[in-house]
């Protein structure tokens, strides 16, 4: 259970949305979670004691106050003092840390009381400013970690660079070093050769810490990796249907190095789905295509491992149903990335570093954080509709569409873009509409496929914006046709 409480305090109804989620952040992320928990005001049960009473005992329990002061000043009581203010004082006199967070605003658009607080604040503390709820969840996970690496809580190094307990040199493997390496040196010019020692080359690859294996190490190069990590593996179930149903026609669970619990992965998923094999006028041999691009199953398996969160006890799980490919892995995107983010030019912020380095140096990977957008694109190329990426509790899921428009001679042209889902979505919009107008409109009532495999797929494809991109959850969000969608549009109709 987490030891410290966070008091979360702002003006309620100015911040009601950011509230909620900065609970949800904290009590959700991987790391944060181990070592904290959020109280708002609105999770206090009815009770016989005064409301001012109860939020100034919370901030006594409390470990650390968190200060979020935007535009307004909240209610004044008798002596014209609100509730935000007394709670910031209250920290002061306990001498609780604080970390305050002030959302941007012009000039004179604030409460001058606020005005006043947010003075009296910078002069005790260091705040920092936000724009956008991803902003403000990215500025409170950095100074969170901060606040635990003084502490001493947490350790500097990430969970692959930190020592596996237990593990020696001798549960490594010599043979699986030398594939590692040989394919270093094929793939990206890597200097070691196969043959080098297991302690030189560890060196190298910054797979030691204080002279044991790392985790990495372990995940890289181990013997038996479940010895020590044992909900590293990757389960796969091949579901005949569209739901997860039992008893399950086939389900098989992948142990060994990231190496082979991928290779074994994208095996089982590519032996499952359909094929279509062309003839030798192209070269000497036939020509074999996937339904699913293999090199789009391989990066959605890859990506599973490689960021997975490895202190989690949930185990990567890929599932073909008869209409999507699913690929689940513990863990949360890093705060400073959003889903949008995932779809257009975007920095590599890989969750575990050294393995990354590892898959890359065996080209299962690229640096550049184009994996996703490089997904995207062959799904276009093979007339899938884009792949779609969500948060479900504490799990990251990639969806991929098996279900696609086979176009023959008997359907005309008129005919075949309205099964397209994207040019459904398209012809109903119009001018900004939300999620709820837009499910409406083309008669859907499952929110969850609607968003998957409808909105997110549009959105990725350049056919459709969000009104609000910086908030990408906000009540008030609504979509609209980019330039590119009307001239889709008009194409198809």
């Amino acid at each position: 259970m987490p030891s410290a409480s966070i008091f979360i305090s702002s003006v309620q109804r100015e911040f009601a949305e950011e509230r909620q989620a900065l609970k949800a952040f904290i009590e959700g992320d991987p790391l944060l979670r181990r070592f904290f928990s959020a109280f708002i005001f609105e999770d206090l049960p009815a009770q016989d004691q005064r409301a001012d009473h109860a939020y100034l005992d919370a901030v006594e329990r409390c470990a650390l106050y968190v200060g979020v002061f935007g535009l307004e000043y909240g209610s004044e009581g008798a002596r014209g003092v609100s509730p935000t203010q007394r709670e910031f004082e209250h920290a002061e006199l306990l001498g609780k840390p604080r970390l305050i967070f002030v959302k941007q605003a012009e000039p004179g658009a604030r409460h001058a009381k606020m005005e006043a607080l947010i003075r009296q604040a910078e002069a005790q503390v260091i705040r920092r400013s936000f724009g956008s709820l991803p902003e403000l969840a990215a500025g409170l996970y950095a100074s969170l970690v901060d606040h635990l690496s003084r502490t001493g809580a947490l350790r500097d190094k990430p969970f692959d660079a930190a020592a596996c307990h237990g593990a020696s040199l001798a549960d490594l493997s010599q043979e699986r070093l030398d594939w590692l390496l040989e394919r270093a040196r094929i793939e990206r010019a890597y200097p070691l050769p196969p043959g080098t020692s297991m302690v030189t080359a560890l060196a190298h690859l910054d797979l030691l810490d204080g002279g044991a294996p790392s985790h990495a190490a372990v995940l890289l190069l181990g013997r038996e990796p479940q010895r020590f990590l044992i909900s590293s593996e990757v389960k796969c179930m091949h579901f005949h249907g569209k739901e997860v149903q039992k008893p399950i026609p086939s389900y098989q669970i992948y142990k060994g190095t990231v190496f082979e619990m991928v290779d074994k992965a994208l095996d089982f998923v590519m032996s499952k789905i359909d094929r279509r094999v062309g003839t030798r006028a192209e070269g000497p041999q036939a020509p074999v295509a996937y339904e699913l691009p293999q090199e789009v199953v391989a990066e959605a398996i890859v990506n599973a491992v490689a960021h997975r969160d490895y202190a989690s006890n949930a185990s990567v799980q890929v599932m073909l149903f008869a209409d999507r490919l699913e690929v689940w892995n513990p863990g949360e995107l890093p705060p400073s990335l959003t889903i949008a983010d995932l779809q257009r030019p975007h920095a590599s912020i890989p969750h575990n570093p050294l393995i990354a380095e590892s898959l890359f140096l065996a080209h299962y990977v690229e640096k550049a954080g184009s994996g996703i957008l490089d997904m995207i694109a062959r799904c276009r190329e093979a007339g899938l509709a884009a792949p779609a990426f969500r948060q479900k509790g504490g799990q990251f899921v990639q969806t991929v569409a098996r279900a696609h428009l086979v176009v023959t001679p008997e359907v005309t042209p008129e005919v075949t873009p309205e099964v397209t889902p994207e040019l459904r979505l398209l012809r109903v919009l119009k001018g900004e509409m939300s999620r709820k107008e837009l499910q409406v409109a083309m008669k859907l009532k499952d929110v969850e496929h609607f968003r998957t495999a409808i909105l997110a797929p549009a959105i990725a494809a350049g056919f459709v914006e969000m009104t609000i991109p910086g908030s990408p959850n906000s009540r008030l969000q609504k979509y609209r046709r980019t330039a590119f969608g009307e001239r889709k549009l008009r194409k198809d109709e």
